[in-house]
């Protein structure tokens, strides 16, 4: 039973890596059994198919994400640290990984309906944490008291999102997380001039 991690989390490292390079509809198993230098066979003691690797390999990145951006956010006092945390967080984690990058922001939008609604039940925990830190920073007055946190969320998921998503398609070809204290200062500020 103690091997079952290591390959589990070898499949779904080179699923990453062959879906990147190859699209998700022309990955097969076979080359990310191949990949991850396992027999293909060894892939269905673990997965059913390959949208159940597409959706094991989101849940294991995201939940892995969302647990390291909780251990951030937990040393810092105010709500508009935490979001600068979380920003600078996302950005620095898809930009050390180019393929999971890839991944998220083009492959995965690629898949059927389906696929797409259990990746959205994934994505809760994350826009849940978003969630926390903008109503405390309601609460404690950082943040406006009338804000819709619905929107707001929308807004920075939305930012966030699209700012990895230009960088991907422009080739990864600067430093993303060096503009993550730009983007923070917009959500926070917004376009208005300072008085």
């Amino acid at each position: 039973m103690k091997q079952q991690k290591p390959k589990y989390k070898q499949i779904i490292d080179a699923a990453v890596i062959v879906i990147a390079e190859n699209g998700y509809h022309q990955a097969q198993v076979s080359k990310i059994a191949k990949q991850a230098g396992v027999a293909d066979g060894t892939i269905y003691l673990y997965f059913k198919n390959k949208e159940d690797i597409l959706i094991s390999l989101f849940q294991e990145k995201m939940g892995f994400f969302i647990e390291k951006i909780r251990q951030e956010i937990a040393g810092k006092s105010t709500s508009t640290e935490k979001l600068l945390t979380l920003i600078e967080k996302h950005f620095s984690l898809l930009a050390a990984d180019h393929h999971l990058a890839i991944v998220t922001q083009l492959e995965l939008r690629q898949s059927n309906l389906e696929l797409r609604l259990k990746i959205n039940e994934v994505l809760k925990g994350y826009l849940h944490v978003v969630d926390e830190i903008l109503v405390a920073g309601t609460k404690n007055g950082e943040l406006r008291s009338d804000l819709d946190v619905r929107l707001a969320r929308q807004m920075v998921f939305g930012t966030i999102d699209e700012t990895i998503t230009t960088w991907v398609m422009n080739d990864q070809k600067y430093d993303l997380t060096s503009i993550a204290p730009r983007v923070h200062e917009l959500l926070i500020k917004g376009f208005g001039a300072t008085p």
